[in-house]
């Protein structure tokens, strides 16, 4: 069905498969359907979607470098650059997002990895780009960006190898003798199917499957080609059968043969394959993308979740078609979830730099703000991922958003007066420009009222450029201050 994409609509879209729109990205999906612009939000190639040449040229928000370097393979701070520059930027917004969702699935944070090794050898397990490495050295992001889009099956296979997962679920420390749970407790509780479907026998005969499951250093220590990689150690595997209380295999056989050490790794991944085709992972899978893309306050509709599980089982796990059927969906296009989701402090930022400007702004000066608000990337709190919806909005962290609208406005305020100046006629003119360049839902006749008693106030509307330097920019501030803004 070609439906048309029309303004609201077309925001919606953008808002929740990506980060918002510029003006200037809105105009280039101009007359194109619906679905059109669905197939190529979803149609993206991982392979080339690589934008970080464009860091520090004109034309696109600022970078912070340290010491006359900047090195986001190796400097935490430098890597929370380059993914906000990515977010604002990216011509494959959803891989962004999608790269979002998948950390706060797999949630690992960098301060653990840091305090087991050191800061580079963290930054690079956590978002080392492998074409720019010195090593090829490919973090668990990046892993996010390239795989994401495709089999889930996959993904938990290398998120299982990654070596990032490894020290944050103490997989270094499951050998034979007395095997470590983290791992294949998370595996089954947060990363597949969920609690209650599993029993604590289950947990330790996991964890005996990932036995020798480990990270070894490749090259020499403190050179700049060596680093950490997975490495089965089958002297640590327990090569014992395990039994579970669900079907690991189609004839539904619930244990895994006993097996040499040396073929020790095909129990994780007989493991792996049984969570991840298994219907109440493709509904729970099905349940946290409707929180992720159609609404965090209206719980997930039953037939929903089961035909977007349905779509997950029937293409063996791919995601490409799962995330299809979400942006074709009535309910996805409904008006009814259209701003139904709180947005995340990540999400608050790069759509306000995408709608309000960013000439002369650096990303640098939005990671204080982003922790106010109660969100650095790399660094969820738990293995649970972050706490959302409503639980964003502290009275702290609302002030932080409020003044980070400020700071942005303030540094915009040229700009924003250009802008303007072909809409200066009336209030109610700079109002609807205003209003209309940031994608909100309509506004209350009440706060309408106030808005233009804030740009009337000060004395008779002229237009004049004294009046838009402080008028325009205390309006985005408002606006993107304002409690419609806090919802995507």
């Amino acid at each position: 069905m070609q439906t048309a994409a029309n303004g609201p609509l077309l925001d919606h879209l953008l808002r929740r498969a990506g980060f918002g729109a510029s003006p200037i990205e809105r105009e280039s999906y101009a007359g194109r359907s619906y679905t059109e612009i669905v197939d190529e939000l979803v149609g993206f190639e991982p392979a080339t979607t690589d934008i970080d040449h464009l860091m520090q040229t004109p034309g696109h928000v600022g970078v912070t470098a340290r010491n006359g370097a900047f090195t986001p393979n190796i400097v935490i701070n430098d890597a929370r650059q380059r993914w906000l520059f990515r977010m604002a930027h990216s011509a494959a917004p959803l891989q962004e997002k999608l790269a979002l969702f998948w950390h706060h699935h797999f949630a690992t944070a960098y301060s653990k990895i840091a305090g087991s090794f050191n800061q580079t050898e963290a930054t690079r397990m956590m978002d080392a780009k492998p074409s720019t490495d010195t090593a090829g050295v490919r973090g668990q992001i990046e892993m996010f960006r390239q795989l994401g889009i495709g089999s889930f099956r996959n993904l938990l296979i290398e998120v299982a190898r990654d070596p990032a997962m490894i020290v944050w679920l103490d997989g270094r420390t499951n050998v034979k003798a007395q095997p470590q749970e983290n791992f294949g407790r998370e595996l089954m509780e947060l990363f597949t199917f969920g609690i209650g479907n599993y029993t604590e026998a289950d947990v330790y005969a996991a964890a005996r499957v990932f036995t020798g499951w480990n990270i070894a250093l490749q090259g020499t220590r403190d050179t700049p080609t060596a680093r950490y990689v997975f490495n089965f150690n089958q002297a640590q595997h327990d090569t014992n059968a395990k039994t579970f209380t669900f079907a690991i295999y189609p004839g539904g056989s619930s244990t895994i043969p006993a097996r040499a050490a040396a073929a020790g790794m095909q129990d994780g991944l007989d493991l792996i394959n049984a969570l991840a085709i298994h219907p109440q992972t493709a509904r729970r899978l099905a349940g946290r993308l409707w929180t992720w893309f159609v609404s965090d306050i209206a719980a997930p509709e039953p037939a929903w979740v089961e035909r977007i599980a349905g779509i997950y089982l029937a293409n063996d796990t791919q995601m490409r078609p799962v995330l299809r059927e979400v942006f074709m969906s009535a309910q996805f296009r409904s008006p009814r979830y259209r701003f139904s989701r709180y947005a995340w402090p990540v999400e608050y930022v790069v759509r306000a730099l995408k709608e309000v400007g960013y000439v002369g702004f650096s990303v640098n000066d939005a990671l204080t703000p982003m922790l106010n608000m109660g969100q650095q990337l790399f660094e969820p709190p738990d293995v649970n991922g972050w706490a959302i919806g409503p639980a964003w909005f502290s009275t702290g962290a609302m002030l932080a958003r409020m003044n980070f609208a400020s700071q942005l406005a303030t540094n915009q305020r040229f700009e924003l007066r250009n802008a303007a100046r072909n809409h200066r006629t009336s209030p109610e003119s700079l109002l609807n420009f205003v209003s209309g360049q940031l994608s909100t839902p309509a506004l209350p006749a009440p706060v309408n009222t106030a808005l233009l008693n804030y740009v009337r106030a000060g004395g008779t509307w002229t237009g004049s450029d004294a009046q838009l330097l402080t008028k325009a920019g205390g309006l985005f501030h408002l606006l993107v201050g304002s409690g419609e803004f806090q919802f995507v």
